[in-house]
C-alpha cells in the first residue's frame, strides 16, 4: 500500500479539527506543526487499519448487491418447455 497523501486543504482542515480538539477536551494548545506531525503519525501507524476496514466494508457492500442482482437475474429466468 502506497503513502496517505492529503491535499493541503485536507491536512489544514484536519489540523483545525486537531487543534479544536486538544483545547477544548484535554485544555492543551497544539501548535499547527504538533498536529500536522500527529496526522502523519496517524496516516503512517493507523491509516492501514482504517483503510482495510474500509475495504472489507466495501467487500461487503458489494457481495450483498451481487446476490441482490442473481435474485433479479433468477426472476427473469423464463419457464422451458
Amino acid at each position: 500500500m502506497k503513502d496517505i497523501e492529503f491535499s493541503r486543504d485536507q491536512k489544514d482542515r484536519m489540523v483545525s479539527k486537531i487543534k479544536t480538539y486538544f483545547s477544548a477536551e484535554l485544555q492543551h494548545d497544539i501548535g499547527g506543526f504538533e498536529a500536522e506531525f500527529l496526522i502523519d503519525f496517524f496516516a503512517r501507524e493507523l491509516g492501514p487499519c482504517f483503510y482495510n476496514r474500509g475495504l472489507f466494508d466495501a467487500q461487503q457492500v458489494f457481495n450483498e448487491k451481487v446476490e441482490e442482482a442473481g435474485y433479479v437475474i433468477q426472476e427473469l429466468e423464463q419457464p422451458e418447455g
